[in-house]
């Protein structure tokens, strides 16, 4: 990053178009260190990362960034209609799952043992949320949950397109892929394609083999990240 803002610089000293950065006795540009922090601080936040979130267990915000506002407002505009909702269904029902395991898991060094995953949103534009439970020795009310919200993968057919190449899927499978994108269930994917729910099931068998995986979620993160 330090070397890609010092090519930065160096143009914009070269080409004399850093409005405000340069300024010296001469009536020339010069760079201040006030600026500088500007400068970067711009760079920085053009980057999208992940939203972050920490709550206590009995789910009141301690803390939430300025991407998980947008992502929480995004998810709510697609699947939740009640408008005075501030965290989405998905991500308290995730905090739910979260403080369960806080109550077996209860030493700190535990913290590794608390960790679910959970892909939601438009198969377009899914979210990943990722939650880790930090137990604390004073107990359950001082243990906190810290969400990590991301948005993942590419648009679905070119996914699928890649999926398709990387894991040797067959056609059957990949259409298996693409309703479990959507959401279905095993009975509804079953009835899509006119088939038992035991042959569907088999079949996400066979792909959670050559995705390395062991749940329908895994399957789904393993697609997105691509």
């Amino acid at each position: 990053m330090a070397g890609v803002i010092s090519l930065t610089l160096n143009k914009l000293e070269k080409n004399r178009e850093a409005d405000g950065l340069l300024n010296d006795s001469d009536g020339k540009k010069s760079l201040t260190d006030t600026s500088l922090n500007d400068f970067t601080q711009s760079i920085v936040g053009r980057r999208l990362g992940p939203g972050i979130l920490i709550l206590t267990c009995s789910t009141q915000l301690l803390y939430k960034d300025r991407r998980a506002w947008e992502l929480c407002a995004e998810i709510n505009n697609r699947t939740d209609t009640r408008v005075n909702t501030v965290i989405p269904t998905q991500v308290m029902e995730l905090c739910e799952e979260v403080t369960k395991l806080l109550q077996i898991w209860t030493d700190a060094k535990d913290w590794e043992q608390i960790r679910i995953k959970r892909v939601i949103g438009d198969p377009d534009r899914p979210i990943l949320l990722c939650g880790l439970g930090i137990p604390d020795r004073h107990g359950l009310q001082q243990s906190r949950i810290l969400i990590t919200m991301e948005e993942i993968g590419r648009r679905r057919g070119a996914v699928i397109e890649q999926v398709r190449d990387i894991f040797h899927l067959t056609e059957r499978e990949v259409t298996v892929v693409q309703n479990l994108l959507k959401g279905w269930t095993n009975k509804e994917i079953a009835h899509e394609l006119g088939v038992t729910e035991q042959t569907v099931k088999e079949h996400i068998k066979h792909i959670m083999a050559k995705t390395k995986t062991t749940t329908r979620t895994g399957i789904l993160v393993q697609v997105l990240r691509l």
